[in-house]
């Protein structure tokens, strides 16, 4: 049974950083792409990042490039979010999620495989 557990989330003030990580069991995600979504209170999840089975192929919504980096350690069926110059407005619930081939790498329907969420609080 495929798994993935995300950590790393907490209260951090408006310009700090925190580090996600997505653990996953159950498979190998070599061949799997791996993305981070996010949801705040009243609004609807929304893309963060992305990484497929070539680290050098990534995906980032707007709102996070330049300040979040997302990676993968394929020996550790471990994909991480580096979040650095946090805003208020990142504060949400962050999602990991993968899938063997979304079909669109933003939309979260194109992933098979989520995470139960960890919080992330920015305070102003």
């Amino acid at each position: 049974q495929v798994q993935l557990v995300e950590s790393g989330g907490g209260l951090v003030q408006a310009g700090g950083s925190l580090r996600l990580s997505c653990a996953g069991s159950g498979h190998t995600f070599t061949n799997y792409a791996m993305a981070w979504f996010r949801q705040a209170p009243g609004k609807e999840r929304e893309f963060v990042a992305a990484i497929f089975w070539s680290a050098d192929n990534t995906y980032y919504a707007d709102s996070v490039k330049g300040r979040f980096t997302i990676s993968r350690d394929d020996g550790k069926n471990t994909a991480y979010l580096q979040m650095n110059s946090l805003k208020p407005e990142d504060t949400a619930v962050y999602y990991c999620a993968a899938d063997r081939g979304p079909a669109i790498p933003t939309r979260s329907h194109s992933y098979a495989y989520w995470g139960q969420g960890t919080q992330v609080t920015v305070s102003s």
